[in-house]
């Protein structure tokens, strides 16, 4: 129970009151296209326009207050009729996120747009930012220090050193990135892309003193996506991932498949594995009906924090909408493997 508690404290302390504390990330990166990379705004191979919704419950095992994340978005393209060869991408997407027992909760807003050209009939070009409010706050009568450790159990009746100032900050954020994709013919669609996150190093820091220390480090994202149909029962998705921040970083690789259950892929069966290198690997399964695909994913953590949690790491959930202006009429000029 100790060490628990002791393991709670220190993972809250680095990750939470210092700014060189890593991003929220999710497991299902292809699932979260505008927290991943602006560029992906109105990004859609294969409909008009989506909504979504994603949620992540991470060390439930080992966290009385486990790590909650919740997001919103939502994009379209627009302008079509006017520009030529090429399109906008117009989205919203709102971040929600409360860490441990200290009471840490993070809620972030972005407006995001992109721009979209074709090269040809078989490429296509998009560069996009995003700019947004980010707002922090935390109750520090929840919080336990190590100077209020008595050798056996964290007293709150001890007095604490640690002293903050501002329980309640909030700054600008802004990210930017670009997208390639190809697709030769109908059966072969690759995708990559690449981002930068908090471009103005916004300072973020709950002490009195604003340090260089205390501005949020660059974050570095880039994947790459392929969507490859067999045949008319399968189309297989393949995905690599790399985030850097910090001087942390993160390396996810994986397949997912998509099984026709009927017709003209009204409904799918979605199933796949993924690695993140030296910290968990990841099932994923899903089910799509008429557009509208729900997709669940589990981390079993592979890394040393296994011997704490017993292997239980995240639950992720995905519920995704997308559609068209026109049903029945698709004007998408993005050739993507479809049934």
């Amino acid at each position: 129970m100790i060490k628990r508690r002791m393991i709670s404290v220190a993972l809250l302390l680095l990750a939470v009151l210092f700014s060189k504390a890593q991003d929220l990330h999710f497991s299902q990166f292809f699932n979260s296209p505008l927290s991943t990379n602006p560029a992906n705004t109105g990004f859609i191979p294969d409909a008009d326009y989506r909504i979504g919704a994603h949620f992540r419950n991470q060390w439930s095992s080992i966290l009385a207050a486990p790590y909650k994340t919740l997001s919103l978005y939502g994009d379209a393209q627009v302008f079509r009729e006017r520009l030529d060869n090429g399109w906008l991408g117009l989205g919203g997407l709102i971040l929600a996120d409360e860490a441990g027992s200290g009471g840490l909760r993070s809620t972030k807003i972005y407006g995001s747009v992109a721009y979209h050209q074709m090269l040809g009939s078989s490429s296509l070009l998009s560069a996009g930012f995003n700019v947004g409010w980010a707002n922090k706050r935390i109750d520090q009568s929840k919080l336990k220090f190590p100077d209020q450790f008595d050798g056996k159990f964290f007293d709150g009746n001890l007095g604490t050193s640690v002293a903050l100032t501002n329980n309640n900050i909030s700054y600008f954020d802004m990210q930017a990135g670009m997208n390639y994709a190809y697709f030769p013919h109908e059966n072969v669609y690759i995708n990559a892309g690449y981002s930068i996150h908090h471009i103005n190093r916004p300072t973020e820091t709950f002490f009195d003193q604003a340090l260089d220390s205390n501005r949020i480090p660059m974050r570095h994202i880039a994947f790459l996506n392929a969507s490859l149909k067999v045949n008319d029962r399968v189309i297989l998705n393949p995905n690599a991932y790399y985030t850097y921040q910090a001087k942390a970083s993160s390396f996810m690789l994986g397949l997912a498949a998509n099984y026709n259950l009927s017709g003209a892929g009204e409904k799918q069966l979605i199933a796949g594995v993924y690695y993140r290198y030296n910290d968990a690997a990841v099932a994923v399964l899903g089910f799509e009906l008429n557009n509208i695909r729900f997709t669940f994913s589990y981390d079993a953590t592979t890394s040393s924090l296994r011997n704490f949690n017993n292997s239980q790491g995240a639950q992720e959930f995905n519920l995704m909408k997308r559609g068209f202006y026109n049903p029945g009429g698709n004007t998408n000029q993005v050739m993507c493997p479809r049934f």
